[in-house]
């Protein structure tokens, strides 16, 4: 018996929301059903995810917030009535070799990619268990991880750190918040056609390279990620947690 993708009556909870695979995964939960909590920096990247969402006859609610800011967020997420997912997908990158990384940029990573994942988590959950029938219900976290979670890249050292860091942080939250039923995965997508990874492709070597490298034979577009989000938010996948769902095309099976 199939299971759709349902999410009516959740609330989901979306960071990095304005752009890239964020606005995509905002989108996709909206329609399956969801009342989606959009987060992002940038005011004007929310309202246009706001306005899409709205075309498609979904609900959503945005907050300008830079995920960093643990109090800001807090305060945020008190403010729901309720929250059933989040996905934990705001992060970044500055590809350097490991011999030049700067200390700095090496701060930004792990700030944004692991510590605020973190905190962003720790802060949902608490909010998660606040419904007094949470363990019928059920809840899901799905963090935003990459192939590079399961594999080295070059010069990627630091971004690989953050993301083999998530991907153990997944499996110790999933144990312990499974008597809870809040499941908790990763996705783990290849380079996905989102503005970052354009601006990465302007070297065409390195987009000949990555293209080289994926089985298929091509990026993973948007869409891919979020519909594996999607299944994951919704009780399509009430037997899976502490596991990762890879959309890489085939890269790290070489």
């Amino acid at each position: 018996m199939l299971k759709q993708i349902n999410l009516k009556n959740k609330v989901a909870l979306v960071t990095g929301a304005g752009k890239g695979i964020g606005r995509a995964c905002s989108i996709a939960l909206a329609q399956a059903g969801a009342k989606v909590i959009i987060l992002s920096r940038t005011k004007s990247d929310l309202d246009k995810v706001a306005k899409i969402i709205k075309r498609t006859k979904g609900s959503s609610k945005s907050f300008v917030c830079d995920v960093t800011n643990t109090s800001k967020f807090n305060s945020i997420v008190n403010s729901l009535s309720r929250l059933d997912v989040l996905v934990n997908n705001a992060g970044s990158n500055r590809p350097e070799h490991f011999t030049k990384v700067k200390k700095s940029d090496m701060d930004y990573i792990v700030n944004l990619n692991l510590k605020a994942c973190f905190n962003i988590a720790q802060i949902c959950t608490k909010k998660m268990l606040l419904l007094k029938n949470r363990k019928k219900v059920g809840g899901s976290i799905i963090n935003m991880s990459s192939q590079m979670g399961k594999v080295g890249g070059p010069i990627r050292s630091v971004y690989n750190m953050t993301k083999f860091g998530l991907e153990g942080l997944t499996r110790g939250m999933a144990l312990d918040l499974a008597k809870d039923n809040i499941r908790v995965n990763t996705v783990c997508p290849t380079f996905v056609l989102t503005p970052m990874v354009k601006n990465f492709f302007k070297n065409t070597k390195f987009k000949k390279d990555t293209i080289r490298n994926i089985p298929l034979g091509k990026v993973a577009d948007e869409s891919d990620v979020a519909t594996a989000v999607a299944f994951l938010a919704a009780d399509s996948s009430a037997m899976i947690t502490g596991t990762s769902l890879v959309v890489d095309g085939g890269w790290t099976a070489q």
